[in-house]
């Protein structure tokens, strides 16, 4: 559900339940669907819920914990939203996946005065955009409902969801986000707030709002404790401890205390210091100046921000307490902490007009929340100013801390497999327990003791461990994958890299470096293109020099320019110098934002000779990802009117241009930069008919400044490729991963780079997609246009490169390459070729960041496991959005992405896969272990069961602690293979291999253990147990010594055995710890059965006399060994190839993979093509 475009929308009066679709927001809560119940209530139902839970001591309190939906519909009944007290959300991550239940309650409060906040700007239509969907026009003086009950009080009703306040609208029979409350309003309707808010009106918005905090919370100890012990998995820990405390197990049960005791302090200190650390972390109160009607101004602590304050901002900054949009003034600004950006950007006053404000469009106009202010210039007026828009959790950083707190549930079948595979072995231990009591009763066995036996096979069966021994896996694949420098905030996330399919990139500062340098300027005479000149201070004094020199939006910062790298690299190029503050000012009284002065003059750099005069900013229009362009007023002395300059998109700002002012062959010369993996902007100007003032200029609307251009040249950059770029993508190729594009740049651009690096080999045929939007009455159209194969990259054909970047042709019969406007009417008009195009598609260029968001969506939607990697900014979206999102940012914001990267190249993509294989793999064979384990010691116990008797308590100690725990911890510690292979680890574990490995090896084990003890009782010397005198008062005995070697040796073995390397990990023999364990394990347990000495008492064995009995039974544990061995490598390399012949090739269920198979019979598209419609 997204923070910003969709409410929890009630019901109409009555009952039922609401199930509302959402679009996904990477940065909020992340989910497309909810369902909203109320309940309100019953005292009858009341006084049975409190009877039922004393009757049964207080074991429903514990299951409604559990289940809380449970209790809620016992104790009450379901009512309208408008008279709910209790709400039940249940939330969907996307399609197929769970629904993921919570539990609100309903606040009320009390509120004095007037509750009517200003009247909604309505759309063109005439309805309001509070959310989406129809609202009445006049509905909105109702603001937050409120409905007046008999003593004539107005009562707020809202309720807290994942930190976001939600409110009652009672025309709308629906709770509304309050960030909901103020959308919609138009840019002059922000500027009108910039006289600020009276007291009464700023404490009735408090009331609506909430406070301007962002809140962490951090649960005492006590409540950590409840919370902790209350989980499932330790309620089954302190029912063994009582269990085996009634069965005389007092050493193995103090023991199992203790360390259960010591996991929950550990796990409550981490809990709490990760709490408070994050809480720490994103805590900010600062005193802020606000401004008051009748222009009085007082200082209040941020926690007191409304929408609708207006905030002076200090000159010399300070860190932002909340969104709000900039009426007046400029300020440079560090958002590291939101994009991973670390490069200042400028932020300008937000222009007036009846548009709606919106901060991811007005962005360059928005000071988010968490940003730092590193300084504020005021440009007309004394101040500058900016208008609250959100605060708390409504904001970017709220945003941020959100999914943080509420991180998308993960939906893997290993993990829901394993659950059923849970289940399952308690199916078996219900079996188990019915024998056991069959066997007990008779052998006459008490009914007391009888019961104890029969629960503790339920402990035996179903691993109290095994949830440990699978975090482990993950915490050694973390820690491996921190050495190399990647960090990771979700650890289960690590299994999902095991499993990728495709793998995005983003293109500039990901598949290439960093910075650009410029190759030249392509100056325009009259309509033709001059050659390409190499240094721009060359150039002659005029509008395209101008434009250079001053269409830009850097600022200094302690005598420093700072701002995006390739404005540094253009303005560097023209030797021209920016200055700011009062000492810019071209004439006493004048006033503009800044001032670019001329280099010195050298002989020969002119060609006229002449010194061009310093040129003053008047006015900036910043660049926007949508737009795509940027523009400035500037003028200088002597210039009788300023003149506009316009930078962007070559595609886009020749469409702004006067067609008389285009050249002819404008596509052709282009495309033969871009198709050499140049990176093009075009400049245009044009003079304007107003007066040179900072006034004057501030007024011009975007609109009329962008029109009837006159085009002024190219600016040519080059981009190269990062050396480790080409191998990479050509070893993901060769293993079968799919390897995509995603770019803000130009199409052609992204086109030669694809080719140059390997994403799309020579011999492979590339057709660009294009498509047109309905118009004039014509339905939307889609093109396809072969591109011939090229592998040129800015300008240089290097053989060896070519040669290092072919690969293998992939079954897939074309590459796809589109824009972000073709992805948009796809998306729109196409929706059923979406699919065919995605499957094709490598290349997406001109994508905007909601649409790379968009892009990795759809994906996930064919059932493809995404992965993203980028270097943050517009990629944070399209990073929390993918199953397994690398962003190559050290800064803050990586806490958006799973994944960090300390390296900066995409080398970490094959690293964060081969850990993910190993820890997916590791997963299975530990899954294995454990089960084979309870499994093994279920099936000692049975047999001893059968005749009276049973293993002993420090038995159980020595192979659950000594021999089972030490075993599953280091069998995890083998690293991956130092290769990708073209194999994925399997991901169901309810398969044939694994259930096939499980029974062979389960009935090896029977076998064994059968076959020792009937070799036992035909010995000579042996002499039966005393039947009639229960365990442990039994032991020592033969059958329990025989039984417990055997099966100790049995554990070894296993682990051993499910512990092999290829292809997913390395050998075993690297893993040296293991192998240390495994053969100081089995000395000592070889040293119990041929020379018993100190252990043979306190492990309660009987000493066996018999040498050749002996060396029987290590005949037999060899035997165990070579079968378990022979069993894994036959299953291995026989049975896949068994089931290929014995059943026919099943059609795969994922959506990737039917559209897969549909091209492959019926290829698409065909050419050549005209436009399809």
């Amino acid at each position: 559900m997204s923070a910003d475009s969709s409410p929890l929308v009630g019901s109409p009066p009555g009952y039922g339940t609401l199930t509302i679709e959402t679009s996904i927001d990477p940065l909020s809560s992340s989910v497309s669907s909810v369902r909203l119940s109320g309940y309100c209530g019953s005292p009858w139902r009341g006084i049975g819920y409190h009877v039922v839970v004393c009757m049964l001591a207080g074991i429903p309190w514990l299951l409604f914990r559990w289940k809380p939906l449970w209790g809620v519909r016992l104790r009450l009944r379901p009512c309208s939203l408008a008279h709910a007290e209790t709400l039940v959300i249940e939330t969907r991550d996307k399609e197929g996946s769970s629904w993921q239940l919570s539990t609100v309650q309903v606040q009320t409060e009390a509120i004095e005065g007037s509750l009517e906040l200003p009247l909604q700007v309505q759309a063109e239509d005439g309805r309001s955009q509070v959310a989406v969907g129809t609202v009445p026009e006049d509905t909105w003086k109702d603001t937050a409902q409120l409905h007046r009950q008999e003593e004539a009080k107005r009562v707020l009703r809202y309720y807290h969801f994942q930190g976001q306040r939600y409110v009652w609208i009672e025309t709308r029979q629906a709770f509304f986000q309050v960030s909901l409350l103020d959308r919609g309003r138009s840019c002059d309707a922000i500027h009108s707030s910039s006289s600020g808010l009276s007291l009464q009106e700023q404490a009735v918005r408090k009331s609506i709002y909430g406070p301007n905090v962002i809140g962490v919370p951090v649960k005492s100890y006590p409540q950590l404790l409840v919370d902790e012990a209350l989980n499932p998995y330790y309620g089954f820990q302190a029912f063994s401890i009582v269990l085996w405390l009634a069965d005389h197990y007092y050493w193995y049960a103090l023991c199992i205390f203790l360390i259960s005791t010591l996991s929950i302090c550990l796990s409550l200190y981490k809990t709490r210091k990760q709490s408070t650390t994050l809480r720490e972390m994103v805590k900010l109160s600062v005193r802020v100046r606000v401004c008051r009607p009748g222009g009085g101004e007082e200082w209040v602590d941020s926690s007191e921000l409304v929408p609708g304050d207006c905030m002076v901002l200090p000159q010399e900054g300070g860190p932002m307490p909340c969104d709000a949009a900039l009426v007046a003034g400029e300020c440079v600004v560090n958002e590291s902490s939101l994009t991973g950006e670390s490069v200042p950007v400028l932020k300008t006053a937000l222009p007036q007009g009846t548009r709606a404000y919106c901060p991811e469009t007005h962005r360059r106009h928005t000071l988010f929340c968490g940003t730092l202010i590193l300084q504020a210039r005021a440009s007309v007026g004394r101040h500058s100013l900016a208008v609250v828009t959100r605060t708390g959790f409504c904001t970017a950083k709220g945003g941020l801390v959100s999914s943080i707190l509420h991180p998308r549930p993960i939906s893997f079948k290993f993990y829901t497999h394993s659950m059923k595979f849970v289940a399952a072995l308690s199916v078996l231990a219900l079996l188990g327990t019915i024998y056991s009591i069959f066997i007990l009763y008779r052998n006459r066995v008490p009914v007391k003791e009888m019961v104890i036996r029969a629960l503790d096979l339920v402990t035996v069966v179903v691993p109290p461990a095994l949830p440990a021994a699978m975090t482990v896996c993950t915490l050694y694949a973390q820690s491996r994958l921190r050495t190399q420098g990647i960090f990771c905030l979700h650890p289960l996330r690590i299994n999902l890299g095991g499993k990728l399919r495709l793998v995005c990139f983003d293109k500039t500062g990901t598949l290439t470096e960093d910075g650009l340098d410029v190759m030249g300027v392509v100056p325009l005479k009259g309509k033709v293109f001059l050659p390409l000149i190499p240094d721009p201070r060359h150039l002659p004094v005029g509008p395209l020099l101008r434009a250079l020199a001053t269409c830009h939006a850097l600022s200094r910062l302690h005598d420093t320019p700072v701002g995006d790298p390739m404005d540094l690299k253009m303005v560097e190029s023209t030797g021209w110098v920016l200055d700011e503050g009062p000492a810019a000012d071209p004439a006493p009284g004048a006033q503009v934002l800044a001032v670019m002065r001329p280099p010195p003059q050298e002989p020969g750099l002119s060609s006229l000779g002449e010194t061009p005069p310093p040129v003053s900013i008047l006015c900036r229009f910043p660049f926007s990802s949508a737009l795509q362009r940027m523009d400035v007023v500037v003028t200088w002395p002597g210039a009788t009117q300023p003149e506009a300059y316009v930078k962007g998109s070559p595609e886009l700002v020749s469409g702004l241009c006067s067609p008389e002012t285009v050249p002819p062959d404008f596509t052709q010369v282009l495309q033969s930069y871009t198709a050499a993996g140049y990176r093009v902007v075009a400049l245009a100007g044009k003079p304007l008919p107003i007066v040179p003032s900072l006034e004057a200029a501030q007024q011009l609307p975007r609109a009329s400044v962008e029109r009837e251009l006159s085009l002024l040249g190219l600016l040519v950059m080059r981009n190269l490729l990062k050396p480790q770029t080409t191998p990479v993508i050509r070893a993901l190729r060769g293993t079968s991963h799919r390897t995509v594009m995603v770019t803000g740049d130009n199409l052609q651009t992204a086109i030669t780079v694809a080719q140059a690096c390997g994403m799309v080999g020579p011999q492979e045929r590339l057709i660009v997609v294009h498509a047109t939007h309905p118009e004039r009455g014509q339905p939307a159209s889609l093109e396809f246009l072969p591109v011939e194969s090229s592998t040129a990259m800015n300008g240089t054909k290097d053989p060896v490169q070519v040669e290092s970047c072919t690969v293998e042709p992939e079954p897939r019969l074309t590459h796809l390459a589109l824009s972000g406007s073709t992805f948009s009417v796809l998306r729109k008009h196409f929706p059923k070729l979406l699919p065919k195009v995605l499957v094709q598609g490598t290349v997406f260029a001109r994508m905007a960041p909601e649409q790379k968001t968009e892009l990795v969506c759809e994906l996930q939607k064919l059932q493809y496991c995404v992965g993203m990697c980028g270097d943050g900014a517009n990629d944070c979206g399209a990073l929390k959005a993918a199953d397994v999102g690398i962003s190559l940012s050290q800064a803050e914001a990586s806490v958006v992405s799973p994944f960090t990267s300390s390296m900066a190249s995409i080398e970490c993509v094959p690293a964060v896969i081969r850990e993910g294989r190993c820890a997916l793999d590791t997963s299975f064979s530990v899954f294995k272990y454990m089960s084979l384990y309870s499994l093994t010691q279920f099936i000692s116990v049975l047999i001893l069961y059968t005749i009276n008797t049973n293993l002993g308590d420090v038995q159980f100690l020595a192979i659950d602690l000594a021999i089972a725990t030490t075993a599953a911890v280091l069998m995890s510690r083998t690293g991956p293979a130092r290769a990708l292979g073209r194999a994925r680890p399997p991901g169901a574990l309810l398969s044939v291999p694994v259930l096939s490995s499980l029974l062979l090896q389960v009935a090896l084990v029977a076998g064994v253990q059968l076959g020792g003890y009937f070799l036992a009782i035909a010995q000579p010397w042996f002499v039966p147990l005393n039947s009639s005198v229960p365990a442990p008062d039994n032991l020592p005995n033969y059958e329990n010594t025989v039984i417990f070697s055997l099966s100790s040796f049995q554990y070894l073995i296993l682990a051993a055995a499910m512990s092999k390397g290829a292809p997913f990990r390395r050998p075993l023999y690297t893993n040296v710890p293991f192998l240390v364990a495994l053969a100081l394990l089995g000395s000592v347990l070889g040293g119990l059965i041929l020379v018993p000495g100190l252990l043979q008492g306190p492990l309660g064995l009987r000493n066996i006399a018999d040498t050749c009995f002996k060396l029987l039974l290590l005949g037999l544990v060899a035997s165990n060994f070579v079968g378990a061995f022979m069993v894994e490598s036959v299953l291995d390399q026989c049975l896949p190839a068994c089931l290929r012949r014995l059943r026919p090739k099943r059609t795969s269920k994922k959506r990737f993979k039917q559209v897969e198979r549909e091209l492959a019979e019926q290829p698409w598209p065909l050419l050549p093509a005209g436009p399809e419609r």
